[in-house]
């Protein structure tokens, strides 16, 4: 694919960065500028290099820039909201975050109709939504005006983008009102068991597809496991922290590709061990 390495490259750097500090604001700050980096080098490629075909251009600006723009969106509002958090109680910190997702939710309830088409993976009006030079007078005026330009933006990708940004920081919002609520800085789940001699090598999106994909197939207690207790016995078996694996997922979900690429690539590896088993 013409922008896979910059994209494999980009996301190995959030990872690192998800996965290296705990300081919620540096994560913002640095994620923000590796995001604004990249997006960059994607407009220089594409007013130097423009597109094939008109679906090459459909396809960018409906998945692969949303894909990118959307974690400059979630960095700049992440380091907004908890920059404004309160240190005070429980209580007062829980509603600031409750009232943080129902402004995010408006969004959604202003954008409805796109919210809609995007959502059921309509492509009826992808010309007029994902075509440079178009305009469509029904679009939110709430966007993020200072990164567009003719030469690089549509009238939708940017709310392609807003709308993954804001189901990735409704997740996180969500997931600090749990640990108010359960005050969870307990130890994690069979921490205090002996460590496994086990290391897993792959990304940690790859290990969170397959819990992802574990739990849904009903193989594990008849799928009645909680993704929270898988992660936390693969983050014990295999030394690793997966972080965010809600945020993850979302990402995942987000994909355009394919949704289940390390499955796919463990069904071609297994085949060909198989072949070649049988010579």
């Amino acid at each position: 694919m013409k922008y896979q390495n910059l994209i494999s490259e980009f996301e190995t750097k959030l990872e690192t960065l998800e996965s290296r500090t705990q300081d919620i604001l540096y994560k913002a700050e640095t994620g923000i500028t590796h995001t604004e980096k990249c997006i960059k080098t994607l407009r220089k490629r594409v007013v130097e290099k423009g597109f094939r075909s008109l679906a090459e251009e459909i396809r960018f600006f409906k998945h692969i820039k949303p894909q990118i723009l959307s974690k400059l969106i979630y960095y700049a509002k992440l380091f907004s909201i908890e920059s404004k958090r309160p240190r005070s109680s429980a209580k007062f910190q829980k509603k600031y975050l409750n009232d943080q997702i129902n402004k995010l939710q408006v969004y959604f309830n202003d954008n409805l109709e796109f919210y809609h088409y995007y959502r059921r993976g309509a492509s009826t009006l992808d010309e007029q939504y994902f075509v440079r030079g178009k305009s469509d007078l029904r679009s939110s005026t709430e966007s993020f005006h200072f990164f567009i330009d003719e030469q690089f933006s549509t009238c939708q990708d940017g709310t392609v983008a807003t709308i993954i940004a804001y189901d990735m920081l409704i997740v996180y919002l969500q997931q600090e009102i749990e640990k108010l609520d359960t005050n969870t800085h307990e130890p994690k789940l069979y921490s205090m068991k002996k460590p496994s001699n086990l290391f897993w090598t792959g990304s940690k999106t790859e290990l969170i597809e397959l819990i992802y994909a574990l739990q849904s197939s009903g193989a594990i207690n008849s799928g009645t496991a909680d993704i929270k207790e898988l992660a936390s016995l693969f983050e014990h078996v295999f030394n690793i922290d997966l972080g965010n694996y809600y945020h993850t997922f979302i990402e995942i979900r987000a994909r355009k590709c394919s949704r289940t690429k390390f499955l796919d690539a463990l069904i071609e590896v297994l085949r060909k061990r198989l072949e070649e088993s049988d010579e």
